[in-house]
């Protein structure tokens, strides 16, 4: 590996708010390398301005970027150890367009995106690199491009897939991501921990990204609006148990209070899908929503409410399709 004799080489897919705050943090201990889309123009003339909560504000930093991953190899004659996926999770994309940069038994695909079942694409696409699955904790904006607003939480919970699969470089990441001052925690089965942020992700995106409207919005709507996101929890922790993953009701329960915790200082939250909706991007439907869905089907778990947010959710993505055709 060419990590054990110099700084490894990271290349990474998607510089949106998080993508932007963990290449900062990394090129601090690695090489690193940005493929940068919407935002290229702006990020190559004047780099990333972050204002973080955690690491200062107003940080400029100015990044080696490329268009794509063809100029990315070009840029050097050694293979990237990482690959960091931070884009949108949306099915049948990305694989591709990071198949030129990815060296055959070599490079590390690591997945810094929403959901579940997102994995075995990439393991289906590159059987012979590792997986790492990565499930992130950072609340950060890109408004207007290059500028990065950062709030008050920074996590990776790291694994490798499949968990039976060998975990010395999902080991050697959560490492590499310490040296650089971010949180990185390794677990042996990452999954739970994907089960337990799609609680949040799965019922609040879509709500919040179909009323448009923050999460304390929504629950200040009417009495019932606390109810009915409970219920669509529930109904994501009986998934995550019929496929051996355990949260309690209390845990639920939690995570709903933490919005409601919100309601008295108007401090709401815009979700992810949310954001996408107002910038006019697609949204993570399947990565969120659809396939919690057909995994519950496939065991025989009621999901009426989450269905029902899947058909609107999957509706809303295809109307921005087409108005961006």
């Amino acid at each position: 590996m060419t990590e054990s004799n110099s700084q490894p080489r990271v290349l990474l897919f998607g510089a949106g708010g998080v993508g932007a705050v963990y290449l900062y943090l990394l090129s601090k201990v690695s090489s690193t390398t940005a493929v940068c889309r919407s935002n290229y123009d702006v990020v190559k003339k004047d780099g990333f301005t972050i204002n973080s909560s955690i690491f200062g504000k107003n940080i400029y930093f100015r990044p080696n970027v490329v268009r794509d991953c063809e100029e990315a190899v070009s840029s050097g004659p050694k293979p990237y150890d990482y690959i960091i996926v931070c884009s949108k999770a949306i099915p049948g994309v990305i694989p591709q367009l990071i198949k030129p940069a990815v060296t055959l038994g070599q490079t590390a695909i690591v997945l810094v995106q929403n959901g579940v079942g997102i994995e075995q694409e990439y393991h289906d696409a590159f059987p012979d690199n590792p997986i790492i699955s990565a499930v992130v904790y950072l609340p950060a904006t890109q408004r207007p491009a290059g500028v990065i607003k950062h709030g008050e939480v920074e996590k990776l919970q790291i694994g490798s897939y499949p968990s039976s699969a060998p975990n010395e470089r999902a080991s050697a990441f959560t490492k590499l991501v310490q040296s650089a001052g971010a949180t990185a925690e390794f677990y042996e089965d990452v999954q739970p921990k994907r089960w337990f942020k799609l609680l949040v992700n799965a019922s609040w995106n879509p709500i919040c990204a179909l009323t448009l409207s923050k999460d304390t919005d929504v629950l200040g709507s009417l009495d019932e609006a606390s109810g009915v996101l409970l219920a669509t929890m529930l109904e994501i922790r009986d998934i995550a148990a019929a496929y051996g993953y355990t949260i309690t009701r209390d845990e639920v329960e939690y995570q709903l209070g933490r919005a409601q915790a919100r309601i008295p200082t108007n401090a709401g939250i815009e979700p992810s899908m949310l954001q996408d909706v107002q910038a006019g991007r697609r949204i993570e439907v399947e990565a969120i929503v659809g396939n919690a869905v057909r995994m519950g089907k496939e065991k025989g778990v009621a999901c009426v409410r989450l269905e029902m947010l899947y058909v609107l959710a999957k509706a809303l993505d295809l109307q921005i399709e087409r108005r961006r055709q």
